[in-house]
């Protein structure tokens, strides 16, 4: 074989071996990046039933205080338990909107700038907004339960409102004490984390290996 012919075959076979490694790469990127979407359908689902509770929370709700409107602590009552409801529809809402702009044909970059928009709404709006609500909501669904039940609304609020109230103040700040507990202790990631949730941690970690194996 005359040197023209090994340079030719050389070229060749570096072309086949330069078309099997991008083969390759494109397959380890998109079984990756499936695994990214398929570890996301559990937060998808969980928006998609939160939503649905937040609806039953803000008809019954709804229905408890719009007859009672004459009514001020039963109003109170019943509208801010409604705030719990519509706050459920609307971060719900937003996590399905920042799920769905995800494209998982874009760059690694675009895609890791998504989920990182994922992560703050829900660690620094979601899970606080969350924390605070849940601290003092349950006061006043423990109260309305008490009147659907058949109580006397004037009983409940002159023997119990006092104490629940006062218990759901201690409640948050008990709350806000954690809050800044974990803060003074350097533990503030730790809490972000769990508000971003498990899915959004395992698709920063399968993302942040793909652009690893891509920058080797």
């Amino acid at each position: 074989m005359e040197l023209d012919d090994m340079k030719l075959a050389w070229q060749a076979l570096n072309r086949q071996l330069e078309r099997q490694q991008t083969l390759s790469t494109q397959l380890f990127l998109e079984s990756r990046l499936d695994k990214v979407r398929h570890g996301l359908r559990p937060l998808f689902w969980g928006q998609v039933l939160q939503i649905v509770f937040g609806a039953l929370i803000s008809v019954m709700a709804a229905s408890f205080w719009v007859s009672r409107v004459t009514m001020t602590p039963l109003l109170l009552w019943g509208v801010l338990v409604h705030v719990l409801g519509i706050f459920m529809i609307v971060a719900g809402a937003r996590n399905l909107y920042l799920l769905q702009r995800i494209d998982y044909s874009a760059p690694i970059l675009d895609i890791q700038r998504r989920i990182a928009q994922l992560r703050a709404w829900r660690a620094r709006v979601e899970g606080p907004a969350s924390a605070v609500l849940g601290a003092v909501v349950w006061v006043p669904l423990i109260m309305i339960e008490l009147v659907r039940n058949g109580l006397n609304p004037d009983s409940v609020t002159s023997e119990l409102g006092s104490y629940l109230v006062i218990s759901g103040v201690v409640s948050l700040g008990l709350v806000l004490l954690a809050y800044g507990l974990i803060r003074y202790f350097g533990q503030r990631r730790w809490l972000e984390n769990n508000w971003a949730g498990t899915s959004v941690q395992r698709a920063e970690s399968m993302l942040e290996d793909i652009a690893r194996f891509m920058h080797e």
